[in-house]
């Protein structure tokens, strides 16, 4: 069989049933337009946004924008040339890892440019076939594919239920058991805030077993850095257990609305990764506008807390009043709200995401099957600074009237009620009021 052949007939669990009603550029791969923020544009319409992980409103901050325009006007997207080993280092990278170690308690950071990439090959960096992963069963795919490094290096690994402590724990007793035949050593690795549920990891639990079992913790905390926390350094410092975190991860794609990420950790754990981080030595430098950009983002999150408040005013009357109002959105502690529906299937979800987004003007992100359970279907809400309490209203009292159409079947036939086009554009603009 021809290579490509297999791959023209099955583009994959979610591939497919984006196919199966059509779903390309409209649930999968949608294109926004305008300016990032709570409002824009989707196929001609205005939308009320909530699919953005633009915590802090920093994606349009004018501070922000002029920052951006000025670094770029100056240094050029070449500068600097080269991997940071051979040829693309300077002493603003430097800074800015000085910056974010001590922002986030620790003794010194690499800056990485990709998050994804970047926590793959911080995991494989630090293990070797002798040392044994131990990892939360929820844990982002970006930490699933460096467990997966690690496999290919014959490195074992153990998986523990969610958030539960006793199986972490049982998993650490085999974790030891292991490492001791093997002569390595134990990486438990588990998230700040895991992405899809909101839910807030253990972290304060599972720095307490350190008393008990030998190991080392990684801690992904790309939705907690910036939201979580007294002064935002994330869900570590919100539990009081920031120094037990070995390793501490986040990505700038969240709250400081831009590209490239970090670890920090000990100084001389630092200096191990910045000459084995393959995914870093054999790639060139982040350009000198997304260095001076991050300075300027971080800048903001220390020194404007009131966008940190009201992000979580933002949240609580949204989570508060969905609540109140019946709808399930699981153990989420965190601003990621998952709004969690009965389904029978992509037709339904289909349906019903039509009528929010042609009949009501609001855009969010749709889950289905294989990411979440069959039956359900899962509309992820992401508010915030940049939102109002008059978006979390209008969006309360469509959610209440969408949730009556998906109880009375009115989904159940593919796409959305049909409504006359003066309708859809009165909707369209009670949204953006």
């Amino acid at each position: 069989m021809d290579l490509f052949e297999k791959l023209r007939k099955n583009l994959g669990p979610i591939g497919s049933s984006s196919k199966e009603f059509s779903g390309h550029h409209y649930f999968a791969f949608p294109k926004l337009e305008g300016e990032l923020g709570p409002h824009m544009q989707f196929r001609g319409k205005r939308m009320l946004n909530w699919s953005l992980n633009n915590y802090l409103g920093l994606a349009n901050h004018p501070e922000v924008r002029q920052a951006d325009a000025d670094a770029t006007a100056q240094w050029g997207l070449a500068y600097p040339m080269g991997a940071r080993m051979m040829s693309g280092n300077s002493d603003l990278h430097e800074e800015l890892e000085q910056r974010l170690a001590k922002f986030v308690g620790k003794e010194d950071s690499f800056l990485l440019n990709y998050g994804y990439q970047g926590v793959m090959s911080a995991i494989e960096a630090v293990v070797d076939h002798r040392d044994v992963i131990v990892y939360d069963a929820e844990c982002h795919a970006c930490l699933i594919d460096g467990i997966r490094l690690h496999k290919a290096k014959m490195g074992e690994y153990y998986k523990f239920n969610h958030n539960d402590m006793a199986s972490l724990e049982k998993n650490l007793q085999r974790a030891e058991k292991k490492a001791a035949e093997k002569g390595g050593s134990i990486l438990v690795i588990t998230e700040g805030v895991f992405g899809m549920s909101g839910k807030v990891g253990s972290l304060d639990q599972i720095v307490a077993l350190k008393d008990k079992y030998e190991f080392r913790l990684l801690v992904d905390d790309a939705h907690g850095f910036g939201t979580m926390g007294e002064t935002g350094a994330g869900v570590g410092e919100m539990q009081g257990c920031q120094d037990g975190i070995d390793l501490y991860f986040s990505t700038f794609a969240k709250s400081m609305a831009a590209i490239g990420a970090f670890i920090a950790a000990d100084h001389d754990v630092i200096m191990y990764l910045k000459y084995n981080m393959r995914s870093q030595t054999y790639a060139k430098a982040l350009p000198m506008p997304y260095v001076l950009g991050a300075m300027k983002r971080l800048d903001l999150i220390q020194q404007h807390p009131e966008l940190r408040a009201k992000l979580w005013d933002n949240v609580r009357a949204l989570q508060n009043g969905l609540r109140a109002r019946g709808f399930d959105i699981g153990d989420t502690t965190s601003p990621v709200t998952p709004v969690l529906l009965k389904s029978d299937g992509v037709v339904e979800a289909a349906g019903l995401v039509r009528d929010l987004r042609e009949n009501h003007g609001i855009f969010c992100s749709i889950v289905v099957y294989p990411v979440v359970p069959k039956g359900i279907l899962m509309l992820r809400i992401i508010p915030t600074a940049a939102h109002t309490l008059d978006d979390v209203e209008y969006t309360l009292n469509v959610f209440s009237n969408v949730a009556e159409n998906l109880k009375n079947g009115v989904y159940s036939q593919a796409g959305a009620p049909q409504v006359a086009e003066e309708t859809l554009e009165v909707s369209a603009e009670s949204a953006t009021e």
